[in-house]
């Protein structure tokens, strides 16, 4: 039996610094990947540490080792699979500003965009803000 996996494309705004709201932008993603649905995340304000290397900028971090304690994915494995399964990742350029992070700072592949790119690239998509 197959599914239909009408549902389209979805786009992820994290806007927020938050650790459990990154964390749930990472499974939205990743579930919405497993299932074929294509997926945008764009990153501004505080959530743009999210889409960094170092993600431990988000607030309560440390948050991470007692989900992964709990049999949960953590970020890292999260963040890794969206990146193998082909997300676009963008992050906001002011909010990179506002962080003081630097684009090579970030997770290979992220492009850095306005708000215009964003929304022309979300176009058509369901989109989520977290």
């Amino acid at each position: 039996m197959t599914a239909d996996h009408t549902g389209g494309a979805l786009a992820i705004l994290l806007y927020d610094g938050a650790y459990a709201r990154a964390h749930y932008a990472f499974v939205m993603a990743a579930g919405a990947l497993a299932i074929g649905r294509p997926v945008l995340m764009f990153a501004a304000g505080r959530g743009v540490h999210a889409l960094a290397r170092d993600w431990r900028g988000l607030h309560d971090a440390g948050d991470d080792a007692q989900v992964r304690a709990r049999g949960v994915a953590g970020m890292d494995t999260l963040r890794d699979a969206v990146v193998e399964l082909d997300a676009t990742l963008m992050v906001c350029d002011a909010a990179l500003r506002l962080c003081d992070l630097s684009p090579d700072q970030l997770l290979d592949g992220v492009q850095v965009a306005g708000i215009p790119t964003f929304l022309e690239a979300a176009q058509g998509r369901q989109i989520i803000t977290l």
